[in-house]
């Protein structure tokens, strides 16, 4: 036990920092704006990852492209945030579920409290790597603060000898996780306003990473025109309204013209947008998108080349 309080007594996400010292003494607007001035450095830290993460970005497309999937693997907050990330995709994107996989350790249970011990082995990170059948298609991305979370670590480490794409998010640089990782993402956002508190600027980098690689995938593989959600699925009031609107934007047609078309296809926004903008039904429009990929820019490419020579 010794050896782990060596460790830790190394990182510096344990380090002691020295503006907050004396937090406990300050008045709540006071430590409200130490917890800021802190949290301003983080956007900074992360900015000099960005060639790194691009990196890993390219490789989830890849992936995602292919027949490849994407894990996430953390414990506590770390696992938590890829939990996050992935639910997220599914409403925002459309997403498959199955090509995104978020591993926390301790399993559900640990999204809502501790679970005990269930982050100490890395046996238990390797097992769930076999458990998925990982294969050198997917993409596994541990994500550990510390950089030295053993269920993390075996999961990286049997991803890698089994040929995936491994990744490492991490903030402390040399950490043991980045052995085991083909692509390290380590933004320095230096030690925590609460001594070794990792939930806080180190939360918020790997939030922030994991958010802008998503969302560049998501944009690359063509489920965002413009800056606007194209494959949203309209789970509820706010998104079918949402909907509404993205359709009314990308054709000119009035609410009550965007609602008619968009029932008619379930709420599929690049149906509705083909359907309107080269006038045809909704078994043509569903029929060209499935040809295209979902690439809606070349469905109604086709489609316009296909009238002029009827024309």
């Amino acid at each position: 036990m010794k050896k782990v309080l060596e460790e830790l007594e190394k990182l510096i996400s344990e380090q002691v920092n020295p503006r907050s010292v004396n937090i406990d003494k300050l008045s709540i607007e006071e430590i409200l704006r130490v917890i800021n001035e802190e949290d301003k450095k983080v956007a900074y830290a992360v900015e000099k990852e960005i060639p790194n993460i691009a990196k890993a970005t390219e490789a989830m497309i890849r992936a995602l492209k292919g027949k490849g999937r994407i894990f996430y693997v953390g414990a506590g907050t770390s696992g938590r945030l890829g939990v996050i990330d992935r639910a997220e995709l599914i409403s925002t994107y459309g997403m498959s579920p199955k090509r995104i996989i978020p591993i926390i350790a301790g399993g559900i249970k640990a999204m809502f409290g501790p679970s005990e011990m269930a982050e100490d082995k890395e046996e238990n990170g390797i097992r769930i790597i076999r458990k998925y059948n990982v294969r050198k298609e997917d993409v596994v991305i541990g994500i550990s603060a510390s950089g030295r979370t053993p269920y993390v670590i075996g999961a990286l480490k049997e991803a890698k000898r089994r040929g995936a794409t491994t990744v490492a998010i991490t903030v402390n640089p040399d950490s043991k996780i980045t052995r085991y990782a083909d692509i390290v993402i380590c933004p320095i956002v230096g030690p925590e306003v609460i001594m070794g508190s990792t939930r806080m600027k180190a939360g918020t980098a790997q939030k922030m990473i994991l958010t802008m690689m998503s969302t560049a995938a998501m944009i690359k593989l063509g489920r965002v025109k413009s800056n606007l959600m194209t494959n949203l699925l309209p789970i509820s009031t706010k998104l079918r309204e949402r909907a509404k609107r993205i359709v009314m934007m990308m054709t000119g047609v009035n609410y009550e013209e965007a609602e008619r078309v968009l029932e008619m296809t379930n709420y599929d926004i690049k149906a509705a947008v083909v359907m309107i903008r080269a006038n045809v039904t909704y078994e043509v429009a569903k029929k060209i998108l499935r040809k295209t990929g979902g690439n809606m820019e070349e469905a109604l490419r086709i489609l316009k080349e296909k009238a002029n020579r009827h024309s």
